[in-house]
């Protein structure tokens, strides 16, 4: 298997590169489900309260296997977080039985066990590595590339990997698919940021957003299908800092692998 070093592009939007159509693209693309989710909350599940400030969606239905995986108390969910307190959806992913990682630079020691399914890691996922040199100063470097993560703590599989990492979203998403570790994922559910490029996403506006929706095409060519959007209007309504396009600075996106029945 060759390594890729870089994702394929999507043709531009219109013969021209234009801002208007790949936004006008990538806005319907990221606002329509692929497919239905009908069962997409915990409250079926023990110990649920809904009281999530935020729609963290995954989906339930008995033809994928993370309802099946809950209920046989084999499910493993990695939360990714940058010094986020809202925590309610990993608890109750913990109080269904569910082996919950949660991922954060700023918590206070390395490894903290809170309960007996949810364990605190002072750990932020990355795109790269640590440059080994300077890694070498420092004893315990604490980013790393998930798929790293991943062969550390000798897991093959994660059920559900949720991310709200304030705009390093779009090149840890690249880093899953160029590694094929997103192969290894059941359902994905990222909050993604617009209103900016993201941490290292370089080029001109038009650029940038042909770059983000290439992303998400390529994680359908993965087959992950996107079961339900949520554009969040409590934060600001911009789109690469201009207020443009009705939309808003941050969308919730929750996809499913199709091939985990």
């Amino acid at each position: 298997q060759t390594v890729r070093w870089h994702i394929e592009l999507q043709p531009w939007a219109s013969p021209t590169p234009s801002l208007n159509y790949e936004a006008s693209r990538f806005l319907k693309y990221i606002s329509t489900s692929q497919i239905s989710c009908e069962h997409m909350n915990l409250n079926s599940l023990k110990g649920y309260s809904e009281t999530a400030k935020k729609p963290w969606s995954i989906c339930l239905d008995e033809r994928f296997s993370l309802i099946h995986r809950i209920r046989s108390k084999q499910c493993r969910l990695y939360s990714l977080g940058l010094g986020n307190d809202d925590n309610q959806f990993e608890l109750s992913m913990a109080n269904s039985g569910c082996e919950v990682h949660r991922f954060d630079p700023s918590i206070k020691s390395a490894h903290v066990q809170e309960g007996r399914h949810l364990w605190y890691h002072r750990l932020s996922i990355d795109w790269r590595d640590p440059n080994p040199a300077i890694a070498a100063h420092k004893l315990h470097s604490n980013t790393k590339k998930l798929g790293t993560v991943l062969n550390e703590f000798g897991h093959q599989k994660i059920d559900v990997l949720k991310a709200d990492v304030e705009s390093a979203e779009w090149k840890i998403l690249e880093n899953l698919i160029l590694e094929d570790v997103v192969e290894q994922i059941g359902q994905l559910v990222f909050e993604v940021h617009i209103h900016w490029p993201g941490f290292e996403v370089s080029g001109n506006d038009s650029s940038v957003v042909r770059y983000w929706y290439s992303l998400l095409r390529e994680l359908e060519l993965k087959d992950f299908r996107l079961f339900h959007t949520y554009k969040d209007l409590s934060k600001p309504q911009m789109f690469l800092k201009k207020e443009a396009f009705n939309a808003s600075s941050c969308y919730t996106l929750s996809w499913v692998n199709t091939r985990w029945k």
